[in-house]
């Protein structure tokens, strides 16, 4: 596997290292050893799949809170996805900043995202599927979002949101929760 780095400390592109021969390529895509070598959490705790029948499909931006913050490692096995995450560690001097890639069945691209991040994507092909690992339980209790359009974020989305969850129109805006999210977000 190849990691590189991305501006948001701790959060990692992955392409895969292509063994190729006649028959096609052979790559890994998840090594325990690997990820503990870049100081990333090796632990899967869930396998998650979401099937998206329109692009335009809007799904985020989720976290969960400590002490069940999850480490995500998020792949598009078919069609493409534009996969954003935010830094929402309060000590951290990339704080509220974000970066977007694409994730497609074409690049085979992952994206490691640490915990006390939050994570959303966009589909931009009809009949796209993720994949994605979780480094913790899903807790209830313990789950948050942001508005996907809150204006301090400044995410672009590439496509008009064709459909959308009402839970994540519901979030609030930052400037409503930032007190409480940099509280339960603090180490």
């Amino acid at each position: 596997m190849i990691f590189t780095e991305t501006k948001l400390k701790g959060a990692y592109i992955i392409d895969l290292e292509r063994r190729e021969d006649a028959r096609g390529f052979f790559a890994r895509a998840f090594c325990q050893k690997e990820f503990e070598a870049h100081g990333l959490t090796r632990i899967i705790a869930q396998a998650n799949v979401a099937f998206n029948a329109k692009k335009g499909t809007l799904r985020g931006m989720h976290f969960q809170f400590p002490p069940a913050g999850e480490s995500k490692l998020v792949r598009c096995t078919r069609g493409a996805i534009l996969d954003i995450i935010v830094d929402l560690r309060p000590e951290s001097p990339t704080y509220l900043e974000h970066i977007a890639v694409e994730l497609s069945e074409d690049n085979q691209r992952s994206i490691y995202v640490p915990e006390r991040f939050a994570h959303g994507y966009q589909a931009l092909r009809d009949s796209t599927e993720t994949s994605y690992q979780v480094g913790e339980f899903y807790t209830p209790g313990c789950e948050g979002g942001l508005r996907h359009d809150d204006p301090r974020l400044k995410l672009q989305w590439p496509l008009p949101v064709a459909s959308i969850s009402e839970k994540d129109t519901l979030w609030k805006l930052l400037d409503d929760i930032e007190p409480e999210l940099k509280r339960k977000m603090s180490v």
